[in-house]
């Protein structure tokens, strides 16, 4: 309780103006809040040093290209920060982990973008890939049909070579003919995603005159290698299939 100055009337202490006669009171200034020795934040003094975790982060960050380096930029970087937070003064480096962060959230916001170029651009190179393989495998028979007619004229007696190792480098008779180069003149030819299978044969005579051969080439991984298969004979007509063997009776490239 307190008395009011003019009237001498009682009032409660937590009261503005008299209620009896209406004069205000008059309140003291509060006082600051008194501090105890060591209660005070400690503060840090001597020499600041940047956080690892600071560096750490903003290197994984530049390092976006790597895979899941932005997930150590972000984790460093909450880190980084937190641990400069609590160092009061001793670390520094709010900057460098705010880089790293932006960095790490940045690659992560260019993932689906990534996605979404990978999604389009893979399926085209694909195609692009097995189109040129396709072209090198038609390529390939041409050449071995050219070689296969002049082998026949200039060895009748022989007809066609039991193996494609007759077409080969070398003395430029019936077993070396000199006609393709050593690779073309290797059985079971592997070249560019395509496999090429040489067989001769002898129709219609009673001699060892090989005067039938066939050549079938097929993609090493079908719809990855290439997508169609060929056949080439002695006619020196190539032909293609999809999803399986070519022959004799598919249709003949164009």
């Amino acid at each position: 309780m307190k008395t009011c100055s003019r009237c001498s009337a009682l009032v409660q202490d937590d009261v503005s103006f008299c209620p009896t006669c209406g004069s205000a009171f008059a309140f003291a200034p509060a006082l600051p809040a008194r501090r105890f020795p060591g209660t005070d934040p400690p503060h840090y003094a001597g020499p600041q040093q940047n956080s690892d975790k600071a560096i750490a982060s903003l290197v994984f960050g530049l390092l976006f290209f790597i895979p899941f380096a932005f997930v150590a930029a972000i984790i460093l970087g909450h880190m980084a920060l937190s641990e400069i937070k609590k160092s009061a003064g001793r670390l520094t480096g709010q900057g460098i982990a705010t880089a790293g962060l932006v960095l790490g959230y940045g690659t992560v916001a260019f993932i689906p973008l990534i996605l979404i170029i990978a999604a389009i651009a893979i399926p085209n190179l694909l195609r692009t890939r097995m189109a040129t393989n396709e072209a090198s495998a038609i390529d390939t028979l041409h050449a071995y049909n050219t070689a296969l007619a002049s082998y026949a004229r200039k060895c009748s007696d022989h007809g066609f070579p039991a193996t494609t190792n007759g077409l080969g480098p070398g003395k430029g008779d019936c077993d070396e003919a000199n006609l393709v180069d050593a690779e073309l003149a290797t059985q079971q030819l592997v070249k560019n995603g395509y496999i090429f299978f040489y067989g001769a044969y002898s129709r219609g005579n009673r001699q060892t005159r090989l005067n039938v051969y066939t050549i079938a080439a097929d993609p090493v991984a079908p719809n990855a290698t290439g997508a169609r298969h060929f056949f080439t004979d002695q006619s020196g007509v190539i032909r293609y299939a999809y999803r399986t063997a070519a022959s004799a009776s598919s249709p003949p490239v164009k």
